[in-house]
């Protein structure tokens, strides 16, 4: 957590009774600015934490990838992806001529559930502007950052030996971190990743309730970007599409606002359109969050999760993704079955329709953020 704690209680004071309307507004900008300018300030590597599913936070990735190139960044990590299929991934992006249904098999073969036609839709995206592009120039490249998970014989009991079984080649979070080392940063490169927001925290440790620990919380500090963030520091950045937060046990409902809203509240007030900004340098940034995250701590901020904020609508105007009705075309509800992934969480489809159902609810954001 930064070392900004007076000074951030001290902004509170002053700035809460004035409804946040006249003050600290200034450091908002265009959210692609936004990001480039990460780049161009020294980050080499952007997270962005996302809910998935969104739709408009998959278009502005997409909007995202000539602006980037411009600045020097060639290569988009994703969280939904194999590292397996690398080689095939970056000849896709670079053939003469797209190949839809490919681009299916190797979403498919990451997660037979992720039939969400705007994550495949950045590949299209990343071929489109490598058209673009001179024969000898760099192309812009997609880089898979997780790999093929068997959930065949999971027997709904998470034990290291069967999970062993589950992620042959170990830990996830360490493994996509270990990869974006060796693919992008040990050759001095540069990555804007997409990322589920626990995935993406840097400075931020991920708290749970634990009865042995101090204060009764114990915080997890072994996902990516807590990785990277200890390995590169400040030239790591984490940056929150808008989003609501898990709600604090016992008291809240399944999700809630920013900063109990405030944060919506505040952007409608002093800004149209969308916009980005730097938690550390926003008036936004020194509100105060109750939500899950603030388990264990007395008074924390916004920019105590992330370092940078884009707000594209309000909770109440985001829309939800395209179901892609092709995806599983060729495979077997068998194949579909046993591939399916967090079984103990999410039970394995009855049969077609209801794969199909439990896909169309997943991706149903106006029912997700329904009363925020």
């Amino acid at each position: 957590m930064k070392n900004n704690r007076i000074l951030s209680l001290f902004l509170i004071v002053i700035l809460l009774p004035l409804n946040l309307k006249a003050e600290g507004t200034g450091g908002f900008m265009k959210p692609v600015e936004y990001i480039v300018n990460l780049f161009d300030a020294g980050a080499d590597v952007v997270l962005l934490a996302e809910d998935h599913g969104v739709r408009e936070n998959l278009e502005f990735v997409r909007n995202l990838i000539p602006e980037l190139y411009s600045h020097g960044v060639h290569v988009l990590g994703m969280e939904f992806g194999a590292s397996e299929d690398q080689k095939v991934l970056d000849s896709l992006l670079a053939a003469p001529e797209y190949d839809e249904q490919l681009a299916r098999e190797l979403m498919f073969r990451y997660n037979c559930s992720w039939a969400i036609k705007e994550y495949t839709d950045l590949y299209r995206a990343a071929w489109d502007f490598n058209r673009t592009l001179g024969e000898g120039e760099c192309k812009f490249r997609i880089l898979n950052i997780s790999y093929i998970y068997n959930w065949e014989n999971f027997d709904g009991i998470r034990t290291p030996e069967t999970m062993s079984a589950v992620f042959p080649k170990g830990n996830t979070e360490k493994y996509r971190a270990d990869i974006i080392e060796d693919s992008v940063l040990s050759k001095a490169e540069k990555i804007l990743i997409l990322t589920g927001t626990i995935h993406a925290f840097t400075y931020f440790r991920y708290p749970y309730y634990d009865y042995t620990s101090p204060g009764f919380t114990r915080y997890d500090e072994g996902y990516m970007g807590q990785l990277l963030y200890r390995c590169i520091g400040d030239r790591v950045k984490c940056v929150c599409l808008h989003q609501p937060f898990p709600g604090y046990p016992g008291r809240d409902g399944g999700w809630v606002q920013p900063a109990g809203g405030k944060l919506e509240e505040y952007i409608l007030a002093s800004a149209e359109g969308p916009v980005a900004f730097s938690l550390e340098d926003n008036a936004a940034g020194h509100l105060i969050d109750s939500s899950y995250y603030s388990m264990g701590s007395t008074g924390l901020t916004l920019m105590d999760l992330f370092d940078g904020y884009v707000f594209l609508k309000p909770l109440s105007r985001l829309t939800s993704c395209t179901l892609d009705t092709l995806f599983a075309e060729g495979h077997s509800f068998e194949e579909i079955y046993a591939a399916s992934p967090d079984p103990d969480w999410h039970p394995r489809p009855a049969d077609m329709d209801d794969y199909w159902r439990r896909i169309r609810a997943f991706m149903d954001i106006p029912a997700r953020y329904r009363g925020l």
